[in-house]
C-alpha cells in the first residue's frame, strides 16, 4: 500500500507516516523506483516469501498421468529454486469451468505466498488476469513456468466444453420463451373464458 493508505489505516497524518518511515518503524517500507513509498501488508510480512503451492491440472481422465508427470517437474523446479512447498494440488477438470473444489480451497488458504503453474492454462483457460490481480492484491504472485508444449487435443476438449455450455444455455433460453408463451396463452384463454 502507498504511505497515504498507510497513513489513513491508522489515522495519523501523512508527516508522521513519513517521520516513521525516515526512522525506519514501518517494517518492510521501501521506495520503489518511481519515489513512491510502499507499505507491505502486515499479512504480506507474515508469509514465508520462499513458502509456495503448486497448482496442476489435467482436463479428463485420460490424463491423469500427465498430471503426475506435471506435479513432479513443478516440485523438482520448486526445488531447484529453494522454495518451501507447503501444497501440491491436482485436479481434474476442464480450465473452462470456474468450480473446481480444489482451486478454491487452496485459494482461500493463506499461508502460501506464490503459486507455481505450469502454464497459464492450467489454471485457467479464460480469466487469467482476474486471479492473478486478485492474488497480487493479497500480497502473494503467480509464477508461471511456461514449459512449452503443444496441448491441441486439451484444448479442443475445452473448446468443445464451452460450445456444450453454450448450446444448454441456448435451448434453455428458447424452452424458457416457449414455456413463458404457453402460459401467456393460457392465461388469455382463461381470460376470454371468464367474459
Amino acid at each position: 500500500m502507498k504511505l497515504s493508505d498507510y497513513a489513513k489505516k491508522y489515522g495519523i497524518t501523512y508527516k508522521t507516516a513519513w517521520n516513521r518511515f525516515k526512522a525506519g518503524k514501518i517494517k518492510g517500507a521501501y521506495k520503489d523506483e518511481t519515489g513512491h513509498i510502499v507499505v507491505p501488508d502486515e499479512k504480506e510480512l507474515l508469509i514465508d516469501k520462499n513458502k509456495v503451492a503448486i497448482y496442476t491440472r489435467v482436463s479428463s481422465n485420460k490424463n491423469k498421468a500427465n498430471l503426475e508427470k506435471q506435479a513432479e517437474r513443478l516440485k523438482e523446479y520448486a526445488i531447484a529454486k529453494g522454495y518451501q512447498i507447503v501444497y501440491i494440488v491436482k485436479e481434474i477438470g476442464s480450465g473452462v469451468n470456474d468450480n473446481r473444489p480444489k482451486l478454491l480451497k487452496l485459494l482461500q488458504k493463506d499461508d502460501w505466498r506464490t503459486l507455481i503453474v505450469e502454464r497459464k492454462d492450467r489454471l485457467t483457460r479464460f480469466g487469467f488476469n482476474y486471479i492473478k490481480t486478485l492474488i497480487e492484491k493479497e500480497g502473494r504472485r503467480i509464477e508461471v513456468v511456461n514449459l512449452a508444449e503443444d496441448d491441441k487435443a486439451e484444448l479442443i476438449e475445452d473448446l468443445i466444453a464451452v460450445i456444450y455450455s453454450f448450446s444448454a444455455r441456448m435451448y434453455g433460453l428458447r424452452r424458457r420463451k416457449r414455456k413463458t408463451e404457453k402460459i401467456i396463452k393460457c392465461l388469455k384463454q382463461e381470460l376470454e373464458n371468464a367474459d
